[in-house]
């Protein structure tokens, strides 16, 4: 059974300490609800909800506000991914028959919680040692680094290419113009990585409307969605953390839409950092292995390269409320296939990709992993 994405919508994504969380999610709901148009007045036959540090009842305290109550509501915690693992559990909830309608909502307020990197669990040997996020992919990139695979400049690009992006989304937390110098001499957060390598503390909520039924022209297909959790991660392995998680979700997810990367012609991917870009695209497919840097640094991946990256300006720029990023990518994508991201516009993007890459456990490769694979042909019929 096919699903449709019939609407979307998010907040602005920044610093918003004087919204409540349900402004956000109310400033989401709406705008996909209007997107979607005359089936808005339509009953929901459930909601989903990605929220990672939401207070208990964090998803019927902000359903209330648009009157929706009465029928199931899914809260889901996995990391950065819990957005996008509330999509993937709504579109099989779809798939299955279950329900028609359903509502997917991500949301996140972190700047009353948060003034510095997200403290690890005190349980796991990362937080025991304080090994925050940016230490665990300043390892990564010291790995690559040492391996040659990329370069101090390299990873240095992703961040001047996402910023630049940036600058066509209103919406975007941060949006400048950087040089490779300026982004290496920015101050250094976890070596290599500097600040103008690490995506924000941030504010914001995203939503979208998925349907069995396609009800107009401008809705877009999710071909895919795939879920896994990582395998043990020890002295056996010999990738860096996530990749082969990332690598065995996207090949599920080709394997369901019948597609391969070759056929992706616009990417949204978890660049919480900037060697979390460079590794996801190698992981995907996307570029090939040992190239990604380059690719970065040539321009392929930037708007009017190859396959543009990050069209919205990705984590590092839009910002990162963990809960609503997934969903947020979602976003993006539809805006791109439809025609719709106006200066940031992919010409001729069919076929989009999303990934979301989700925290860390101690000894496991990722605790989650999400990509969905989407697409828009306008001349298909209702």
């Amino acid at each position: 059974m096919s699903v449709w994405i019939t609407g979307a919508g998010t907040s602005h994504f920044g610093k918003q300490p004087d919204l409540s969380v349900a402004e956000l999610a109310w400033q989401a709901i709406g705008e996909a609800l209007d997107d979607e148009g005359a089936d808005s007045t339509h009953p929901f036959d459930a909601v989903f909800v990605g929220s990672v540090f939401g207070e208990p009842g964090v998803a019927m305290r902000v359903l209330q506000g648009f009157a929706i109550t009465g029928v199931p509501i899914v809260t889901v915690e996995n990391a950065c991914a819990s957005g996008t693992s509330a999509l993937h559990e709504a579109a099989v909830a779809l798939q299955s028959g279950r329900y028609q309608r359903v509502l997917v909502l991500g949301v996140e307020q972190m700047t009353p919680l948060f003034k510095g990197p997200i403290i690890p669990q005190q349980s796991d040997t990362e937080g025991r040692t304080g090994l925050a996020m940016p230490s665990m992919y300043a390892m990564e990139a010291s790995r690559w680094l040492h391996e040659g695979r990329t370069t101090l400049e390299q990873l240095a690009a992703v961040s001047v290419k996402n910023h630049r992006h940036a600058m066509h989304n209103s919406r975007a937390q941060y949006r400048g113009e950087y040089t490779i110098e300026q982004v290496l001499a920015s101050p250094m957060i976890s070596d290599p990585i500097t600040l103008l390598q690490c995506s924000p503390i941030s504010d914001g909520a995203a939503a979208v409307v998925l349907s069995s039924t396609r009800t107009s022209a401008r809705d877009v297909e999710l071909l895919a969605t795939a879920q896994r959790s990582g395998g043990p991660w020890d002295h056996r392995s010999t990738d860096v953390w996530g990749y082969r998680l990332i690598h065995d979700t996207a090949r599920a997810a080709y394997d369901v839409a019948g597609l391969g990367p070759e056929d992706v012609d616009v990417a949204e991917v978890h660049d919480a950092f900037t060697i979390g870009e460079l590794t996801t695209t190698e992981a995907l497919g996307l570029v090939p292995q040992g190239q990604a840097g380059a690719k970065a640094a040539s321009g392929a991946t930037a708007l009017g390269g190859d396959l543009p990256i990050n069209p919205s300006g990705g984590l590092l720029s839009r910002g990162h409320p963990l809960g609503a990023t997934g969903v947020a990518q979602v976003v993006e994508i539809v805006w791109q296939l439809r025609g719709d991201a106006g200066q940031r516009q992919v010409d001729g993007a069919r076929v989009g990709l999303v990934e979301t890459m989700g925290g860390g456990v101690s000894g496991v490769d990722g605790n989650a992993c999400v990509v969905a694979l989407m697409k828009f042909d306008n001349a298909k019929g209702n």
